[in-house]
């Protein structure tokens, strides 16, 4: 998988009044370095109506599993349910 980073990575904001959009990015990297399951949530706006939620399982040793790129409407936010979640805005994505 090829993509751009188009930020700075950050520790995922775990509420949703400090839900972030990442600058209005179409699409974001998550990757939960917590060892634990994290709720991942899309909202339209901070603190706004929520779009829709999903389960993002932890990485293991080897760097495997707990790595999504998603994508969304650029106004949208995300937030995890729990610390030690990175995520940055990155542009188009290949898969080769």
């Amino acid at each position: 998988m090829i993509f751009k980073v188009l930020g700075t990575e950050i520790t995922l904001p775990t509420t949703t009044g400090t839900a972030t959009s990442f600058s209005e990015a179409r699409r974001v990297r998550l990757c939960n370095i917590s060892g634990a399951n994290r709720e991942i949530t899309i909202v339209a706006t901070q603190s706004g109506t929520v779009i829709g939620k999903f389960t993002l399982p932890p990485t293991n040793g080897a760097g495997q599993g707990g790595i999504e790129i998603i994508e969304k409407e650029y106004t949208e936010c995300i937030f995890a349910s729990g610390a030690n979640v990175k995520a940055v805005k990155v542009g188009f994505v290949a898969v080769i």
